[in-house]
């Protein structure tokens, strides 16, 4: 999984490859989004086909991240190869690497798909953050500085301006890496490495189960973690941390629908 800036980095709508972050509804036409986050690429191979096999992969990624990639769209590889003017063995590189990072799923003789999360999946990927991220929280505690603070208070604003201004990828953007921020803050970047994977995981979810928690809300829940973290309030922060993701869980369109012909299929009053 592609890594997310350090903490303490300058703080704005983060652009990985070359895609523009700006409002784009999500699409279900992976050419149409990809093509605005490629760049004419060396197709040798060796260390330049690695570096294009990993900025197809970022592509995508941020693509899925940033909601503008719906689950189950199709990356076809000739369209995917065309884009990026490169080789299909290059392209197919980055579908697997994508595919272990379980973003994507290959079927045999119909190609690749983003993926599409079922329903115990999704509240796994809640189950387990809020393990994860209480954790964090109640460590970080005890050994944030006051320097960490002022990061986070940076990294809040730049939420607050990307919400203000309707910047959807990039408010989206924000708000996920501000989970990651954290955990960077106590020096753990297999912990990091983790939870940008569950993120991303998490994004999908929130795609394919129409997630009601706006951004607002998010963001306000964001300051209230940090204004507890500042005070190393670690009941406050864990609490907040827990209820935050719990809103989101919560916002998301999880009952299985069960559909019933006579519920379907009985006339209304305005047919009889």
């Amino acid at each position: 999984m592609p890594a997310r800036p350090k903490a303490g980095a300058p703080v704005r709508p983060p652009q990985r490859g070359a895609a523009a972050v700006r409002a784009e509804p999500a699409s279900r036409d992976a050419g149409a989004v990809l093509r605005k986050a490629s760049a004419p690429a060396d197709t040798a191979a060796g260390p330049a086909a690695s570096t294009t096999t990993r900025r197809i992969a970022e592509a995508i990624t941020t693509a899925i991240v940033e909601r503008r990639l719906m689950p189950g769209t199709k990356l076809a590889e000739q369209q995917i190869a065309d884009i990026f003017q490169v080789s299909r063995t290059v392209v197919r590189q980055a579908l697997n690497q994508l595919s272990r990072d379980r973003l994507i799923v290959l079927e045999p003789a119909r190609g690749a798909f983003v993926r599409q999360p079922s329903i115990e999946e999704a509240r796994q990927v809640f189950e387990v953050r809020a393990l994860i991220e209480s954790a964090l929280v109640r460590e970080l505690c005890r050994v944030i500085t006051d320097e960490q603070v002022q990061v986070l208070r940076e990294h809040l604003r730049a939420e607050a301006e990307a919400v203000a201004r309707t910047d959807v990828p990039g408010r989206t953007r924000l708000l996920a890496d501000f989970h990651v921020v954290l955990a960077r803050m106590l020096g753990n970047e297999v912990l990091a490495e983790l939870l940008d994977d569950l993120l991303s995981r998490s994004s999908l979810v929130s795609l394919m189960y129409q997630s009601a928690h706006s951004a607002e809300a998010s963001q306000s829940e964001h300051v209230a973690i940090v204004d507890a973290l500042s005070r190393r309030d670690v009941r406050a922060a864990t609490r907040l941390m827990e209820g935050h993701l719990g809103n989101v869980e919560r916002n998301l369109r999880l009952e299985p629908r069960h559909t019933d012909l006579a519920d379907v299929l009985r006339p209304t009053p305005e047919t009889t």
